[in-house]
């Protein structure tokens, strides 16, 4: 009685006060983490071609930066992972940050393009630390009624990321060059003193740590767990889902700056402008799947807008108007630029506090490695195409969305499950 008493009281009240003062400042640290991330690496995205010409490179070589950068992730987010259910949550997110800043500013000032791939490279191992421990510390400390909406709202700033990054390129590589824009990641770095006074460890990781301690089951090797028997087959369905959502990313975002600016020759402003724009829809949209994910479960609010998106992508790719481009793109970002929203609350709740951080981190950033081969094929496939990168990014990007809404389909809901800090993995000992 007393139980259900308290959660009607709760649903009686609006969904913003529910989160104590703790939380939101948990889950504000979480978003700034991920959207300063989404702006250090986007802004590659933006100008590929300006570094092929300054360095006198092929621009393959060039989408083979931004490829090992991609596939470094992997290697930051298991190690982060793994500190951050180890640790606890916030000092891996204070790295991770540190680290992408860095190495974006160290890229801006590379003498040779050895050393700006280098650095590049580098910066894949802080962008994928990032994601996991800002994952688990938002997904952990927020209520289970909204979290759905919030985690939305969270992943949805990868493209407020993405348009900070746009407009900086619109606005400002005339005047600062390419050199500048990346010089301008080392901002984010700010974003550590701020969590370093003002954010504390979610209390289901303390309660669960602490519970490992005096039941002498330390998990010191969470990545090992992930593939027992009894994980395995949530784990592989997970793979799959992410690594078929981030070819979709990568085959809609990562070349069509460079479609724009080498297949149709327009200008910085004229590139930036759909690309910012349906970013700003991607966040909203964001935010309204993750309302639809508190109602009609998880799975849903991702498998509609892709289903949806598969049809908008020959919109933008086979005209030669720039208004049905700027258009029809714009609009994907509602669908397909939107599907990404319940990445955190939908890996954090496929698998137990003990091993969140590196599970989630490991399957979310796997998924970049099978991305990172999207970049140099679009562009080898591109290159004996009379459309240019029309045609591979159609293949690539509906082929993927078509995979990841079948594994949806088979995948379990997540919705309202709530997340406890009781070990559930120990019988595996």
């Amino acid at each position: 009685m007393a139980a259900s008493a308290s959660i009607e009281a709760t649903a009686q009240i609006p969904w913003w006060r529910e989160p104590t003062k703790e939380q939101w400042l948990a889950w504000t640290a979480a978003w700034l983490g991920w959207t300063l991330d989404a702006f250090d690496f986007t802004i590659f995205l933006l100008i590929m071609v300006p570094i092929a010409n300054s360095f006198g490179v092929p621009l393959v070589a060039v989408t083979a930066v931004f490829t090992i950068t991609l596939w470094l992730r992997l290697v930051g987010a298991v190690g982060s992972g793994w500190l951050a259910d180890r640790i606890g949550r916030k000092k891996p997110l204070m790295i991770s940050i540190l680290w992408y800043s860095i190495c974006n500013f160290a890229a801006g000032l590379a003498p040779s393009f050895a050393m700006l791939f280098f650095f590049r490279a580098a910066l894949g191992i802080g962008m994928g630390a990032e994601w996991p421990a800002g994952a688990a510390l938002a997904m952990e400390s927020w209520p289970t009624r909204s979290r759905g909406f919030m985690s939305g709202v969270l992943q949805g700033s990868w493209s407020i990321g993405f348009l900070l990054s746009s407009a900086a390129y619109g606005l400002l590589y005339d005047v600062i060059g390419w050199r500048g824009l990346l010089m301008l990641g080392i901002i984010p770095a700010l974003a550590v003193v701020w969590i370093r006074y003002y954010v504390k460890e979610p209390e289901v990781w303390k309660e669960n740590n602490r519970i490992q301690r005096e039941q002498r089951q330390e998990f010191r090797a969470p990545l090992l767990h992930i593939f027992r028997l009894r994980l395995l087959p949530n784990t592989l369905m997970a793979c799959l889902w992410m690594a078929s959502g981030f070819v979709i990313y990568y085959s809609v975002y990562g070349m069509f700056a460079t479609h724009l600016q080498k297949d149709l020759h327009l200008n910085p402003a004229m590139v930036a402008l759909p690309i910012a724009l349906a970013n700003l829809v991607a966040f909203v949209a964001s935010g309204f799947w993750g309302w639809v994910a508190d109602k009609l479960g998880r799975r849903w609010a991702m498998i509609i807008p892709a289903a949806i998106g598969f049809f908008i992508t020959p919109l933008y790719l086979f005209t030669a108007s720039y208004t049905m481009i700027a258009a029809a793109f714009i609009v994907q970002g509602a669908f397909l630029g939107a599907i990404y929203g319940q990445n955190p609350s939908y890996l954090s709740e496929r698998f137990p506090t003990e091993v969140r951080a590196t599970a989630a981190g490991f399957c979310y950033h796997q998924g970049a490695i099978w991305a990172g081969f999207a970049g140099p094929l679009l562009a080898i496939f591109a290159a004996g195409q009379p459309l240019g990168f029309a045609v591979p990014m159609l293949v690539a990007t509906c082929g993927a969305a078509f995979v990841f809404v079948v594994t949806l389909l088979f995948s379990p809901e997540t919705k309202g499950k709530e997340l406890v800090p009781q070990l559930t993995l120990v019988s595996e000992y």
